[in-house]
């Protein structure tokens, strides 16, 4: 179960290549929020709700497919599924490229959001790789997120000063085509797609966790993070170019500055999360660190330095929050639950993106990009009010292990495995031969726990 064996060459293939993919289709997304705000009004039709609309509009069609898409590769395949996301993905590009109204931006931005691949991504991750390595595989694949999402940053507003909008989305539907190559000619076929509870959504947990307070805490959470995200993406572009006086060519380097400062800002804030097991109180700082700085680019809208001072500050924020809020899902959510909650988890981020969206772009008509940001506070304190009512999350780490065949149908076997030291809840899962449990490591006695699954 333990076993200090390296991943195999081709769990190392399966991982790099897909993390790759994922990067590849999210940097696509990515690169758009930067310059649709400034370029988009160049546009027929352009107003600030269809701008809006438009940076968000993805999360929409995301947040109703990303579970259906899932099940459905349980059904025909992985690849087949995620092949088919990605050639979507690439005409929503092409429509949104060829538009010459905000209209058919939105559009394609719409069909963008069609290929919904993540879950198919995560369940093809967990068919291709042993139980002892698929955290890292998983982490290869936040990681290469966290990267694409940086880069976008930078590239997108590159791209578009030398080729305008339009290139921005062709660049985007290439950016697929090369991922429809890596998924065809690099990533490994499994030998047949099996189900993982922490991959995928299991039907008979769904409910449950709809209903798990704490979740859905970290649902409302996730939901108003990329809302805020995309609400600053309609108003942030605006004060740097028409308050203070910052030519839309030139933003790539206030972006390129924030992103690398708030990584340097947020790497200590996550350790000491983690080790000194003060989650919650971080969480809780980065939330009121995000009103902050929205408060701060409404009232420093004229100055590019104290703008550019708020974009690290939120950048730090942001980037802490996305990386802490999983990882207490994980610790949170009940064993054999993780997938199922991932996945209601990945649909709120979503519609959260489409909503904020709407938001920014309806504010802003209304109150201008001052109200934006005064909402985008008011929002981030209404998280810091429901957040305050979290405990501790539990530090735990869950794992999926190996039943011997013979052991599963044991009813006493649960009991067995509940009562080694360090193991904090577990299910067996006789389908899957395989149980489902949250240690806390610290403690946790591997080797009785590894004479209980596998007797000699």
């Amino acid at each position: 179960m333990y076993q200090p064996d390296s991943m195999s060459s081709e769990e190392r293939r399966a991982a790099a290549s897909l993390a790759s993919v994922f990067a590849f289709r999210m940097l696509g997304l990515f690169m758009v929020l930067p310059v649709l705000a400034t370029y988009g009004q160049d546009l027929a039709g352009a107003t600030p709700l269809l701008i809006g609309m438009a940076i968000g509009a993805y999360g929409l069609t995301q947040a109703f497919l990303q579970i259906p898409f899932g099940m459905l590769s349980d059904r025909i395949g992985r690849k087949p599924v995620i092949i088919g996301g990605l050639i979507l993905f690439a005409l929503g590009g092409l429509v949104a490229g060829q538009a010459d109204s905000m209209l058919g931006v939105l559009a394609g931005r719409i069909l963008q959001g069609a290929g919904a691949i993540a879950a198919a991504i995560m369940a093809l991750v967990a068919d291709l790789t042993r139980d002892q390595h698929r955290t890292k595989a998983m982490a290869m694949i936040g990681m290469s997120i966290g990267l694409s999402f940086a880069v976008a940053m930078v590239v997108g507003p590159l791209i578009a000063g030398a080729a305008g909008l339009a290139g921005v989305f062709y660049s985007t539907s290439l950016l697929a085509l090369v991922g429809i190559a890596l998924v065809a000619l690099v990533v490994p076929s499994p030998q047949q797609a099996q189900h993982h509870r922490d991959a995928g959504v299991a039907r008979g947990a769904f409910l449950p966790a709809l209903r798990n307070a704490d979740l859905l805490r970290l649902n409302y959470g996730i939901a108003v993070l990329h809302a805020l995200l995309m609400a600053c993406f309609v108003a942030l572009p605006l004060a740097l170019q028409e308050h203070a006086g910052l030519p839309r060519e030139q933003h790539w380097w206030v972006y390129l500055a924030g992103l690398l400062l708030s990584f340097i800002g947020m790497v200590p804030l996550i350790i000491y999360a983690e080790r000194r097991r003060r989650m919650k109180r971080v969480v809780l700082g980065a939330i009121l660190l995000l009103a902050l700085t929205q408060l701060l680019m409404w009232l420093s809208m004229n100055s590019l330095a104290a703008l550019v001072v708020a974009v690290v500050l939120f950048f730090t924020a942001f980037n802490v929050l996305e990386a802490t809020l999983p990882s207490m899902l994980s610790k949170i959510a009940p064993a054999g639950s993780k997938g199922t909650a991932m996945g209601i988890y990945s649909t709120s981020q979503f519609a959260g993106a489409a909503l904020g969206g709407v938001l920014g772009g309806a504010v802003y008509g209304s109150f201008g990009l001052g109200g934006v940001f005064v909402c985008c506070a008011l929002l981030a304190i209404s998280w810091l009010a429901i957040g305050a009512t979290m405990d501790e999350p539990p530090y735990v780490t869950s794992y999926r292990l190996a039943v011997d065949p013979t052991l599963v149908r044991d009813e006493a076997l649960l009991r067995r495995v509940l009562d080694v030291p360090g193991v904090a809840e577990a299910i067996i899962v006789a389908e899957e031969a395989a149980a489902y449990i949250k240690v806390d490591t610290q403690v946790l006695d591997r080797e009785q726990l590894d004479r209980v699954l596998h007797p000699v």
